[in-house]
């Protein structure tokens, strides 16, 4: 009697720890690569531009779209944002990682990765990392299980030989600064597949898409949760989708690329249904920054930022706000948001969800969003964000106004180019006040009948001020200013 008692027990017990894990959703985050706001069918691209977008515009139709998502304005400062949930500059990631530049992730940095892994859960990347290549770096030293299709940096790295044949440089030096596409092994160590050339840069996005479904394909089959993080190279120069998307668009290769990123996308979304999960996955889809249509090679320049001025790089509304959606079916309520969301509320958010304590030694910069998003509360809990340029404050958002240190001016003449070419000019001792609902373009500099909106701006620099004498920010790398 008393073995069947404790076979009973056993069995009780085995069956709340599966129904436990079972209730807790799987998180699939997708980050695409300098999307901009109007690239997407829903945002108001689609057919209009060219170029349809029919799988994400599908999400979007299940999903809270928020449509005042904000994001940091590059590449490396908007994924240190998404896996620390920390103000770039924090972490000493608030300017893109070249290769051969001493910036990376910092090993005592807790990454949204690490929160999930401290819940039990299985964790997975395929694709695009770029917050360092040193090993303390790496995904799988950051609370990924494993890694793979793993493009450590930027692909602009793939015109390298190019253009460093062209210069005379000799071979072996060429080869020492080649980008590779790595793999993790059993223990988490990187190894390299094969290197990112241009030729293979047609191939990428199909081989992350190819091993996203094969590891949830994989982790559906336990009882284990999972977390699996997306990094896509689309729509980010240069712009070389498969060779079966050429054409598909009616604007060149940036509207293949666009088509292609749709159609992976999609890939992944039908792996979560074949995989019978999708009632309790989580499913995020976001842009890192905003389009570079001034930037890289000309077929690369058709992105599109919708009515905001401004691109990739500098603090314009047009920089950082872009495209996200988030799927949790009968959790999140599909509807269309004009809250104010930022990157760096997931990690909070997330850790909410799953029950993961936040570090508490160290500023978090995100806030919880999980009662907005599930509906319990009609506001957002963001009503500002700060934008950094290097490490210095280049602009505050506070509800509907964009204020500006430094007035921003149009770079040569172009009215668009304000991006990595952009150009700031000194103030006369008050800042540049836009009201983005009124004006999206910030052309009509509202501070002589606006001064007022000075008093939360300072609020707002003021409580971040506060937070660098417990906690100063490292010291950021600067590719232009070698001495301080």
């Amino acid at each position: 009697m008393k073995r069947i008692m404790l076979a009973a027990l056993l069995t009780t017990a085995a069956s709340c720890a599966m129904a436990q894990e079972q209730s807790r959703p799987n998180v699939v985050i997708m980050l695409g690569d300098n999307v901009g706001y109007g690239d997407i069918g829903c945002y108001g691209a689609g057919e209009i531009r060219g170029m349809p977008t029919p799988r994400i515009d599908e999400l979007a139709s299940q999903s809270l779209r928020l449509t005042q998502y904000l994001v940091e304005p590059a590449c490396t400062p908007s994924r240190a944002a998404l896996m620390t949930g920390r103000y770039s500059v924090r972490s000493g990631l608030n300017g893109v990682i070249i290769a051969g530049t001493p910036n990376t992730l910092q090993a005592s940095e807790v990454t949204l990765a690490e929160q999930f892994k401290s819940q039990g859960y299985a964790t997975g990347m395929a694709g695009k990392w770029h917050l360092g290549a040193s090993e303390q770096s790496w995904p799988t030293r950051q609370g990924f299980d494993e890694y793979h299709v793993g493009v450590m940096e930027s692909s602009d790295g793939t015109l390298y030989r190019e253009s460093m044949q062209r210069a005379g440089m000799p071979e072996q030096i060429i080869v020492a600064t080649e980008p590779y596409v790595w793999e993790s092994e059993a223990d988490g160590t990187l190894k390299k597949a094969r290197p990112y050339t241009p030729e293979y840069r047609h191939e990428v996005e199909g081989d992350i898409a190819e091993a996203s479904v094969e590891f949830i394909e994989r982790a559906s089959k336990t009882t284990q949760p999972f977390f699996l993080y997306v990094g896509w190279t689309h729509t980010h120069y240069p712009t070389l989708p498969a060779q079966e998307f050429a054409g598909k668009s009616r604007i060149g290769a940036y509207g293949d690329a666009v088509m292609e990123l749709d159609f992976r996308t999609g890939q992944v979304l039908d792996a979560i249904k074949a995989a019978g999960i999708e009632d309790n996955t989580i499913v995020i889809w976001v842009s890192d920054n905003a389009a570079a249509p001034t930037a890289g090679p000309f077929d690369s320049r058709y992105g599109f930022n919708g009515p905001f001025r401004g691109e990739l790089g500098d603090a314009l509304e047009g920089s950082v706000r872009t495209v996200g959606m988030i799927k949790w079916p009968g959790h999140i309520a599909p509807r269309v948001s004009n809250e104010m969301v930022s990157v760096h509320d997931f990690m909070p958010t997330l850790s909410s969800i799953i029950g993961a304590q936040l570090p508490t030694d160290r500023p978090i910069d995100g806030v919880d969003q999980s009662a907005f998003f599930t509906g319990s509360q009609e506001k957002s809990n963001r009503e500002s964000l700060i934008t950094f340029v290097g490490d210095e404050i280049a602009g505050v958002r506070w509800r509907s106004y964009r204020l500006y240190p430094k007035q921003f001016v149009m770079a040569g003449g172009n009215p668009s180019m304000t991006g990595l070419a952009g150009n700031r000019m000194e103030m006369n001792g008050f800042p540049a006040i836009y009201n983005i609902e009124a004006d999206p373009r910030e052309e009509v500099n509202v501070v002589g009948t606006a001064a007022w909106v000075i008093g939360p701006y300072l609020r707002v620099i003021g409580d971040y001020q506060k937070s660098l004498v417990q906690y100063p920010n490292p010291k950021g790398f600067s590719l232009t200013e070698f001495g301080r």
